[in-house]
């Protein structure tokens, strides 16, 4: 059970880090440039807390928050000041393949003292994250991750635009990260790793400030390493749902929002007098997540990001390249055998000596698992079966997919994703165009599951 806390003022340590400039102004060609560097730090979730000891960028928890422009070219260099490797994936990003920060798939790990310089055009504006992809299951679990917001060209900063970064962490009784239940074989054989403290922005119970009058707009981001939130607002607050995923759709109300790891979902309120709160709801318990306090200032018309489509229409799936996805094992499921390393084995075996539990099609999951091979300008439909008995948070690099979506109340709608939750036995298809050229990964976003072996790469060239 997610627990109450008291309002904090977050304090960081007095990191070298902390002394990097947040943007720098490069070459003509380069329209944004951050410093990023990972590191062992201190943070207080709130006024008072002792400092828990955590991974940073740049001191900070979340990491800062990056701000760009659609058409801009994105440049971060990234430093790695941690005793172990890692990378930045920047998810839900149409990017590069090169720039996709998976270890082993799309570039090599930065070791301890290297740097890495991430360059690339961002196609797309929207609500998206960055966050470690390496040991994901304990970086980020350890605070690597930070919110990336891209805006419309000619669109002005928002006094109304309003991040709410999620996370739950698994503290123990001296507040401190609970490290021994990091890669419990329970947790990448059940629900993924669940905490039992709340954050938002890295914050217990906020204070955030408002404009008083005038719309504003509720940019929620999940950075949970499996647990699936709901939120609700005060009074019951109607909800109007204007992007997901960071692509914009048809407008719909609802009354609670769910996020899935890795997801984000962009609320619309026509108004903020109304506004007081927001409430954590998942288990049966209200738990106050943040409130908010207005100041004399008003909101400067609508906020940004209100276009009424998606970045483009869903493709006609008659003729599409048809691929087949399996989803099999964990605990307590029928998957008794899988082909590992080449090698068909029993899954307890496995599990005991590999440590892997979950297969796609037959064969436990790696970045050498081939999915698929398709050509580039592929009409692709992923037909997925979750055949668990748990939820699964499948996400896919480098693109976005047309999903008919079961995740919000009032009935199935068409939505434009990149990361899907799937129930146990649910069958869903999952249709785009194979527009990015390179090697993507296809995985589940509960980060133990990937761990465990619930991935593989879908190849477009």
């Amino acid at each position: 059970m997610i627990s109450r806390r008291t309002v904090l003022t977050a304090t960081t340590a007095g990191l070298a880090l902390s002394q990097f400039p947040k943007v720098l102004f490069a070459s003509q060609d380069v329209a944004k440039s951050y410093r990023i560097g990972a590191a062992e730090g201190e943070h207080s979730f709130y006024e008072g807390a002792k400092p828990s000891k955590l991974w940073l960028y740049n001191g900070s928890a979340p990491g800062p928050a990056i701000f760009a422009t659609k058409g801009e070219i994105l440049e971060v260099i990234f430093v790695n000041h941690l005793d172990e490797p890692t990378t930045i994936h920047w998810h839900g990003i149409r990017n590069i393949n090169a720039m996709d920060g998976v270890p082993g798939l799309t570039q090599d790990a930065v070791e301890p003292g290297d740097s890495f310089t991430y360059r690339f055009p961002l196609r797309d504006a929207g609500t998206f994250w960055y966050h470690a992809h390496n040991k994901a299951w304990e970086q980020v679990a350890r605070g690597l991750y930070g919110p990336l917001i891209v805006k419309e060209e000619g669109s002005q900063s928002e006094k109304g635009d309003i991040v709410l970064l999620v996370d739950d962490w698994l503290l123990d009784e001296e507040e401190q990260i609970h490290t021994a239940s990091l890669g419990s074989l329970h947790d990448w054989s059940h629900g993924g790793r669940h905490g039992n403290f709340l954050t938002v922005n890295g914050r217990s119970q906020p204070k955030i400030e408002i404009p008083a009058e005038g719309p504003i707009r509720l940019r929620f981001i999940s950075a949970a390493n499996a647990r699936i939130m709901r939120f609700s607002l005060n009074d019951g607050l109607l909800m109007r749902v204007v992007a997901v995923d960071g692509a914009p759709c048809e407008p719909f109300d609802i009354d609670e929002v769910a996020l899935a790891p890795a997801q984000r979902v962009d609320i619309l309120l026509e108004s903020s007098a109304t506004l007081q709160s927001v409430w954590e709801i998942s288990t049966g318990e209200r738990v106050m997540a943040a409130s908010f306090e207005r100041r004399n200032a008003l909101s400067s018309g609508l906020p940004p990001l209100l276009r009424a489509m998606p970045w483009y229409e869903k493709p006609d799936p008659a003729g599409a390249r048809q691929v087949d996805i399996h989803m099999q094992g964990g605990a307590m499921g029928n998957l008794m055998s899988a082909e590992f390393d080449g090698t068909t084995r029993t899954l307890q075996d496995i599990a005991r000596n590999e440590k892997k539990l979950w297969a796609f099609n037959g064969k436990i999951g790696s970045y050498a698992l081939d999915i698929a091979d398709v050509k580039l300008g592929d009409v692709v439909q992923l037909n997925v079966r979750n055949d668990t008995r748990w939820r699964h948070a499948m996400h896919l690099h480098g693109q976005h997919f047309w999903v008919s979506s079961q995740e919000f109340e009032g009935g199935a709608r068409d939505l434009l994703r990149d990361t899907y939750l799937m129930q146990p036995g649910e069958r869903a298809e999952f249709l785009f165009v194979a527009d990015n050229p390179g090697d993507w990964l296809f995985h589940c976003h509960m980060l133990e599951h990937h761990a465990a072996g619930m991935g593989g790469v879908i190849s477009i060239s």
